[in-house]
C-alpha cells in the first residue's frame, strides 16, 4: 500500500510525519473523521465570490428582495450564502452561484475569477477538492439603477406617457 506523509505534533512537540494511507485525505485519517457542513463550505464559497471586484451582489431576484429586507431589520445581518448553493461529500464539494454584474465588467473573465478565487479559497480553508463552480448571471447592476430608486416619487407625479 502506498502511504504518504503529512506531520502531526509529536511528543516533544516538534513535527513529526503521521503515515497516512494513499486515496485519504486529512479530512479522513486512521485517527478519525472531520466532517464539513454545507454551511461551512457555503460560507466559504460566498465570501470567495464577493471578493472579486466586479460582483456586484448575489442571488436571484426573490432572494436579493428578502435580503434587502432582512438587512433593514435591526440586528440581522446579511446572509452570506444568499445565492449559494453547495452539495459537500467527504472528500469533494461543488457549487452553485448566482450572481448579478457591475455593468461593463466582462462576464467571461468575471466568472473565471470567481470559480478561481472560490476554488482556492475552499480547498485551502477545508480540504476539501472542489469539482465544480457553476455561475449563473441573474442581472447587470445598471449605473441608473440607484438613480431611479431616488427619482421615483418624483415620476410617479408626472403624467403617464401613454394612455
Amino acid at each position: 500500500m502506498n502511504e504518504r506523509a503529512q506531520t502531526r505534533a509529536g511528543p516533544s512537540g516538534g513535527r513529526e510525519p503521521e503515515k497516512v494511507p494513499q486515496g485519504t485525505t486529512a479530512l479522513a485519517t486512521k485517527h478519525g473523521r472531520t466532517t464539513i457542513a454545507d454551511t461551512v463550505v457555503a460560507k466559504i464559497v460566498g465570501m470567495a465570490a464577493r471578493e472579486v471586484n466586479g460582483v456586484y451582489s448575489m442571488g436571484s431576484g426573490a432572494a436579493r428582495a428578502f435580503g434587502t429586507l432582512r438587512g433593514r431589520v435591526p440586528g440581522m445581518a446579511a446572509n452570506v450564502t444568499q445565492g449559494v448553493s453547495v452539495d459537500v461529500g467527504e472528500r469533494q464539494a461543488a457549487a452553485d452561484i448566482n450572481l448579478v454584474v457591475e455593468y461593463g465588467v466582462s462576464i467571461p473573465d468575471l466568472a473565471a475569477s470567481v470559480r478561481r478565487n472560490v476554488i482556492t479559497a475552499v480547498e485551502r480553508m477545508s480540504g476539501l477538492e472542489v469539482t465544480e463552480v457553476n455561475i449563473n448571471v441573474d442581472d447587470v447592476h445598471l449605473p441608473s439603477d440607484e438613480q431611479e430608486g431616488q427619482g421615483r416619487e418624483e415620476s410617479e407625479s408626472e403624467e403617464p406617457r401613454v394612455r
